[in-house]
């Protein structure tokens, strides 16, 4: 065979071979159509494969799980109250054929097929999920077991300690479905609608509750008044108690100081005893001599230096001046 025949063979073999063979990986299953038709199983186990070159395609389907996300919206529950539901949930294709058959199309991508499944399941989990949350009181769905829960009631009339009081008293509350409950009764209401299109329903979740825009506004200011409320309780309770202790700190103080003072007094009062009989012993022996000592101390409080005094010749206070016979100053030399 000539050189220019053989390269000629070999382009014309090529893009046959190459339409002959497709690949499969872990995450992927695939449905071959001929002519739109489905030609035996779906092939899900990985590696590389063969078909019927041009005249058979290779349809790529996503084999792991897939995500759904449920549209938010308003449902007004059991108790009257409107709340938003947030749902999401896990699914996957577990019969190509089927898929292939109700909602795929040959030469869709595995993106295409992910947007269709997801859009069949907005027509099947958003109800259900309305009739479980409209069938059941807020409080179910948002629980999920009976575990001690307390929460305030202001329109109590009493307190926590059974005191009659204003701002409430603490309520428990238990359930009897519970979230998980509630989430698995979406599940099988919606299981036996998604089975006919070749999806299984793994799994589905409540993912948020929230309320009404409207009714979330005066939730949270009830809860600021309450918290209020219950700051403004503690803070008067603070301030009797630092009142109590400031009282009570002060009368000490007062008592202290009594108690101080009447001891400072006692000592006082038995120095100065002890100081007079110690006066009254030492000047007992010589009379003459106190009764100068106290002249001088009169003499010294009373003059100054240019202090004018009128006394009688005759008076007691000018006896040790009359009697004085001092020494004249010497001259300075």
């Amino acid at each position: 065979m000539r050189p220019h025949m053989l390269i000629a063979l070999i382009a014309l073999l090529l893009p046959v071979a190459w339409n002959a063979c497709y690949v499969v990986t872990e995450t992927e299953q695939v449905v071959i159509t001929q002519f739109g038709r489905i030609i035996g199983p779906p092939v899900k186990n990985p590696g590389l494969k063969f078909k019927i070159p041009f005249l058979q395609k290779a349809n790529y389907l996503p084999r792991h799980l897939l995500q759904w996300g449920g549209n938010p919206d308003p449902i007004n529950t059991k108790d009257k109250t409107y709340i938003w539901v947030d749902t999401f949930a896990r699914w996957k294709i577990v019969n190509a054929d089927k898929f292939m058959r109700t909602i795929g199309r040959p030469g869709l991508s595995k993106e295409d097929c992910e947007v269709l499944g997801n859009r069949k399941l907005d027509d099947i989990i958003d109800p259900a999920v309305r009739n479980a949350i409209t069938s059941n009181s807020l409080i179910e769905a948002v629980r999920k077991s009976n575990r001690t829960l307390q929460f305030y009631d202001e329109y109590s009339s009493k307190g926590r300690d059974g005191e009659e009081e204003n701002w409430g008293e603490w309520v428990q509350f238990t359930i009897e479905k519970g979230r998980e409950k509630i989430t698995s009764q979406i599940q099988e209401q919606s299981q036996p609608k998604i089975t006919e299109f070749g999806i299984e329903l793994v799994d589905v979740k409540i993912k948020r509750i929230n309320y009404e825009d409207q009714v979330r506004e005066s939730v949270y200011n009830r809860m600021i008044a309450e918290r209020r409320q219950i700051a403004e309780k503690f803070r008067s309770e603070g301030r009797g108690e630092a009142n109590k202790i400031t009282g009570e700190k002060e009368w000490k103080l007062k008592e202290i100081e009594s108690q101080a003072y009447q001891k400072a007094q006692e000592i006082k009062g038995r120095a100065d005893a002890e100081a007079t009989a110690v006066y009254a012993a030492a000047f007992g022996k010589d009379p003459d001599f106190y009764s100068f000592l106290k002249t001088m101390e009169i003499y010294g409080n009373s003059f100054e230096d240019h202090t004018a005094v009128v006394l009688s010749t005759d008076s007691d206070l000018m006896r040790y001046i009359k009697n004085y016979r001092g020494t004249p100053a010497e001259p300075h030399p």
